[in-house]
């Protein structure tokens, strides 16, 4: 009971800062309803808020969790957020998100979690990551080619059509195949691997760094779970990581998501339609899934253009699954 009166009073900062980013939206809509401004004037100005928004946690985070959407961030977020719980007594139904587990329990960081993709367009930083230099930054990845796929299913069952928009990806209402949106210069694998070259470049510049790919959790979840828990300083046990580990399996995730368990965390895991495994978001979690969309020609293609363009930093190889 304490724990969970703990959660819903850490809550209420968080339902202010949620009830402030609505009305700042609302008043940007407003303003740019009574200048007339088109649609791409609108998109920038909205990337430009969001990027601001997204900035100001930033610079008062205490670790950064960056990831390309679709990568694995959920199921990371689900074992460290067990591992506060089991260390600090707070309520299973809750999923950390940036200092709410702090207004819980100030021994806990401001942890950021953030797909990195609008505070460039707030500091004008697109090309580099230099509002990330001086932080402690975790990178998540995955393999860019079962991203894509993912990243398909998201924007075909659980993307609101605005963000469509926002984010370049095809329009809300068209009809596009796998195929089609994976070689999709805005949205699909070339956009992925844009994303993860970036990084690639910008990684040693960054004061405290630290990469993690999904491939990895998968093999060997514990092992993973522990690196990430050394580098964020959770002063976690053997034993607490291992329940962490299965609390977050994938079996036991898709039962929470169904049941709506992290009721504490907003919409982030609550199926768009619990009849069709494709809106939820926990999905397959299968590496090299990717192959069980396209024809033999396709896959060849797009390993092809895997293997020219992806930096080989991260150790994914057209034609096989990644090396663990």
């Amino acid at each position: 009971m304490t724990s969970t009166f703990a959660a819903l009073r850490a809550s209420l900062p968080q339902a202010s800062k949620t009830l402030w980013k609505k009305t700042s939206r609302r008043l940007l809509k407003l303003r740019l309803d009574l200048t007339g401004a088109d649609e791409d004037e609108r998109i920038r100005a909205e990337r430009r808020l969001r990027g601001r928004e997204q900035y100001r946690k930033l610079r008062q985070a205490d670790a950064v969790v960056v990831s390309f959407g679709k990568s694995g961030r959920t199921w990371l977020r689900v074992m460290v957020s067990r591992l506060y719980q089991q260390l600090y007594g707070l309520p299973e139904n809750a999923l950390i998100g940036f200092d709410n587990f702090h207004n819980m329990d100030r021994r806990i960081p401001r942890i950021f979690f953030t797909h990195d993709n609008y505070i460039g367009d707030y500091t004008g930083h697109v090309d580099s990551k230099a509002d990330f230099y001086d932080k402690k930054v975790l990178l998540l990845v995955r393999d860019p080619r079962d991203v894509a796929v993912s990243q398909f299913f998201q924007w075909q069952h659980r993307m609101r059509p605005e963000k469509k928009a926002l984010n370049q990806y095809p329009p809300h209402g068209e009809q596009c195949s796998v195929y089609e949106f994976v070689r999709h210069e805005g949205a699909g694998l070339p956009k992925v691997m844009e994303f993860m070259n970036l990084w690639a470049r910008e990684m040693d510049k960054v004061r405290e760094f630290a990469l993690v790919r999904y491939e990895d959790m998968r093999a060997d979840p514990h092992a993973t779970l522990s690196r990430v828990a050394e580098f964020l300083e959770i002063p976690a046990t053997a034993e607490q990581i291992q329940e962490a580990v299965d609390y977050a399996s994938y079996e036991n995730m898709k039962k929470m998501e169904s049941a709506q368990s992290f009721r504490l965390s907003g919409g982030r895991m609550v199926p768009r339609d619990r009849n069709n495994p494709d809106s939820y978001k926990v999905r397959r979690a299968k590496v090299g899934g990717y192959r069980d969309y396209f024809e033999d020609e396709q896959v060849r293609e797009i390993d092809a253009l895997m293997e020219a363009t992806l930096d080989p930093v991260f150790d994914y190889r057209a034609g096989e699954d990644p090396a663990v």
